[in-house]
């Protein structure tokens, strides 16, 4: 049962492998044992059947607790996995229109942008010029701005429309509540 060995992925030193000679024991049941030689630390830990486990090697004696490592590193993995199905990825989801674009098929794409800004996710809005359209870049701003309006309730702008290449791109934002 005692074991020696390094978790070098997360840095926590186990049994002999705990550097400093002075620490501070708390016991499996979280009651604090004082400041002590580790060896005298390692042998409680010995008689109990259980491990040494530093878990706070940057204080000032390191703080080292009593318990059983596979357990430990079991709960450490669970919060860690926990931790990680709360985390929200923010995507980016593109909607392309065109200076040509009519009124119905704006309403169209502007609700499922508002799908998407519910969701939580950014909204790139792009609009790609052909031929001589660039010359009219005027029709455009109005395109895009009418998106905007429709998406508004959901969304809001966090890059104004500017010039990409060949197209107008603007970036749209879920509303923060």
């Amino acid at each position: 049962m005692f074991r020696r060995r390094c978790d070098i992925a997360n840095k926590v030193w186990i049994n002999e492998e705990i550097k400093a000679t002075e620490v501070r024991v708390i016991d499996e049941n979280g009651e604090q044992l004082g400041i002590m030689q580790r060896e005298e630390a390692l042998d409680i830990a010995e008689e109990k059947g259980l491990d040494l486990v530093n878990v706070s090697p940057n204080a000032k004696p390191p703080v080292c607790k009593i318990l059983d490592y596979g357990k430990f590193k079991y709960d450490q993995q669970k919060r860690e996995k926990e931790a990680r199905k709360k985390q929200k990825t923010i995507q980016v989801k593109e909607i392309r229109l065109s200076a040509a674009i009519e009124e119905h098929d704006i309403d169209v794409k502007a609700k499922r942008a508002c799908k998407f800004l519910e969701a939580g996710d950014k909204v790139k809005v792009t609009l790609r010029f052909r031929g001589r359209e660039r010359s009219h870049k005027e029709v455009a701003y109005a395109v895009l701005e009418k998106f905007a309006k429709k998406a508004e309730e959901f969304g809001e702008i966090e890059k104004k429309p500017t010039m990409d290449g060949r197209a107008l791109v603007m970036m749209l934002m879920p509303r923060s509540e």
